[in-house]
């Protein structure tokens, strides 16, 4: 199937590219305004909103979003922007923001130290954040919202300004969404009210509304919609009403086609009344479903006041946003209620750009991409060059030309707690620090291509597992069990085997050898 059948080429696109290819400059205009910036480069600011476990489903842009939730204003942004269906970033929160911190996949993120989890260490020589280089290059750098990486985050070194949740939980720094201890700018922890959500928004806002002499960077982690999944009281029990949604096919076990790790893998139970109940959330699935799609209702409103306050200041079109998440979350798919695992519905996330100019409105990209992608991208609008070897494609290609032939595979990798030359063993280890692997989940890598979905996991003779995902989105039935899919089996397990030798992965001839059918 060729993705271009599925984009859509927009006139706003074809008129913008007409104007940069005359000089007059993609991100040259925009209203005078006492905030916009006057940057002697014309580079636009950068507005990269990251939420944590947003599933693709709870934005109803998204065509496998609930039928009852709705977030007009992330819609509003797709409208004027461009969705991808399929997007990625790690398979859990602190290795995805090491990800997005890098631009690299997580063999290749050296310098992080996870024995003392949830006290996570750093070396700064090894472990460096692109930011940083963007600081240096003359941009003002921000940081606001969720923190999960090492404590020292680098104020005035990688970022001018920040407003820090560490989450390390209790005393120290409070809990997710409410009793928050933020760190201001480098100082000490210091207790906040409200909701996390809309204290973000405002911090963010008065960033926006400085007056800027330089174009600016601003990384907004908002932490919902992570467990418990806690709403603004304006929105507790918004869905109450709705009708459940069905379970999903594979709610309880077994599941014979899938990995040993997974076939009798249950974090539901059935009650006396034959009621899904979630053991760690002790709530009933539909209950919990509606509680998590509640607590996007702020981050949509966040979308709704940050845009108005870029169009106020003049800045909206001179500014990229990114709307997109560390990763998804299962809302019972497989048995889960988590990340971690390699299928869509765990780790599969909301991805919308809109450009300055609106350029490319209204594209929707089939193309599997991951956030790392992004960071090469930045660079190049930035005119900065790369200051380290990158994973990530640059996108700006299929930005402004979703119609190109994009035909690029992606990899996702999964190695719990570990990073870095510590899994060139290239198989599931039990670390004496770190205990098992995260969740129970075996380590794993995906291959996506085309229509298909390969993953490798990494315990030896274990099932290779095939999906195709446009036929098998829920990722139920395991093509590489089919002999008549043989050819395709091979041909992406050669191809993966291709792409992390060209990335430099260490554990590529570690892998343990599958179980041959």
């Amino acid at each position: 199937m060729n993705p271009a059948e599925h984009r859509v080429m927009k006139l706003d696109k074809i008129f913008g590219l007409l104007l940069l290819f005359f000089g007059i400059g993609l991100f040259g205009s925009g209203c005078a305004s006492e905030h916009a910036t006057d940057d002697p480069l014309g580079r636009p600011n950068i507005l990269f909103i990251y939420t944590d476990d947003q599933s693709h489903r709870t934005v109803s842009a998204y065509d496998d979003a609930l039928s009852w939730a709705k977030t007009p204003h992330i819609d509003r942004l797709a409208e004027e922007g461009i969705r991808f269906e399929h997007a990625f970033a790690g398979p859990w929160c602190a290795p995805s923001r090491a990800m997005t911190m890098t631009g690299r996949l997580l063999h290749g993120i050296e310098g992080l130290d996870f024995s003392d989890y949830p006290i996570i260490r750093e070396d700064k020589e090894r472990f460096r954040m692109w930011p940083k280089v963007f600081r240096e290059n003359g941009y003002t750098t921000g940081v606001i919202g969720k923190w999960h990486l090492a404590s020292d985050y680098r104020h005035g070194d990688v970022w001018d300004h920040s407003i820090i949740w560490e989450r390390l939980g209790g005393e120290k720094s409070g809990d997710y969404f409410r009793n928050q201890k933020l760190r201001f700018d480098g100082g000490d922890f210091t207790a906040v009210d409200g909701h996390s959500t809309d204290n973000y928004t405002r911090y963010a806002e008065d960033f926006i509304k400085r007056d800027h002499d330089k174009p600016w960077m601003l990384w907004l982690c908002y932490d919902a919609v992570h467990a418990p999944f806690t709403p603004a009281d304006r929105h507790a029990g918004a869905y109450d009403s709705e009708a459940p949604e069905p379970y999903p096919a594979d709610l309880y076990p077994p599941r014979p086609t899938k990995p040993r790790y997974m076939q009798n893998y249950q974090m539901l139970h059935p009650d006396e009344q034959g009621r899904a109940i979630d053991e760690r959330q002790l709530m009933h699935l539909p209950d919990l479903v509606q509680k998590y799609h509640s607590g996007v209702l702020s981050l949509d409103e966040g979308v709704r006041d940050l845009m108005a306050t870029l169009k106020a200041t003049g800045q909206l079109d001179n500014t990229i946003i990114v709307f997109t998440s560390d990763q998804g979350i299962a809302m019972g798919h497989h048995g889960m209620t988590i990340k971690v695992a390699p299928y869509d519905d765990n780790i599969r996330i909301p991805f919308i750009v809109r450009l300055p100019e609106k350029l490319s409105a209204g594209s929707v990209i089939d193309d599997p991409v991951n956030v790392i992608d992004l960071i090469p991208t930045f660079f190049d609008y930035a005119g900065i060059d790369l200051p380290w070897e990158m994973h990530g494609d640059n996108l700006r290609p299929l930005l402004e030309d979703p119609a190109v032939d994009w035909d690029r595979p992606l990899l996702q990798e999964n190695f719990s707690k570990s990073f870095g030359s510590e899994t060139d063993v290239g198989i599931t280890i039990v670390d004496p620090k770190k205990g098992l692997p995260n969740q129970n989940v075996d380590w794993w890598v995906f291959l996506r291509y085309g229509d298909y979905k390969y993953i490798r996991t990494l315990v030896q003779d274990e099932i290779e597992e095939l999906y195709h995902i446009g036929n098998d989105p829920r990722e139920l039935t395991n093509l590489a069990l089919e002999p008549t899919y043989r050819s395709v089996l091979l041909e992406l397990r050669a191809r993966m085997v291709e792409e992390l030798r060209l990335k430099k992965a260490g554990f590529v001839e570690n892998m343990p050898a599958p179980r041959e059918l």
